[in-house]
């Protein structure tokens, strides 16, 4: 069994999204169910087939999630440290080309989130970091073709 590797708060949103589809939206749906069986008719009954739809929905996920967390490896972001970038870092980085500065924080794959600067440890920019340091540069393949990034620094916070 491959573990998961994931932060605290990645692990924690898992367990209420768990929990809200086990609490709140698995109820809805079997009421839903239950009130479209009162229609009559199940062979030409649309919310009764659009309720189920989203029942399977639902369940396969709620599956997805209790595999996830079963397998789920918790880093603690606070008690690594060091040079080199890892699970966890945060990194600044610049384009070479643009001089545009970002900062990503690799994280596992369920909270990946580019919007909120955090990268997958499985995405390619995170590959190509992963066992560098402060002040290396990087080559990064990319839909429009290669970018070539240096890292200016590397936390864990």
């Amino acid at each position: 069994m491959e573990k998961v590797p994931m932060t605290k708060a990645g692990y924690e949103m898992l367990q209420a999204e768990l929990k809200r589809r086990q609490s709140e939206e698995r109820p809805a749906i079997i009421a839903a169910i239950a009130e479209a069986r009162a229609h009559g008719d199940l062979s030409e009954n649309a919310e009764y087939h659009a309720a189920k739809e989203h029942q399977s929905h639902n369940e396969g996920r709620v599956s997805e999630l209790e595999d996830l967390l079963s397998r789920a490896e918790i880093i603690d972001i606070s008690k690594l440290s060091g040079k080199t970038i890892k699970f966890g870092a945060t990194v600044k980085l610049v384009d070479e080309e643009t001089d545009e500065e970002k900062t990503y924080q690799i994280v596992g794959e369920q909270e990946a989130d580019v919007k909120a600067g955090k990268i997958s440890i499985t995405s390619p920019i995170a590959r190509a970091m992963i066992g560098k340091s402060e002040g290396d540069s990087i080559e990064v393949a990319a839909p429009g073709g290669a970018r070539d990034y240096e890292i200016l620094s590397v936390k864990f916070v």
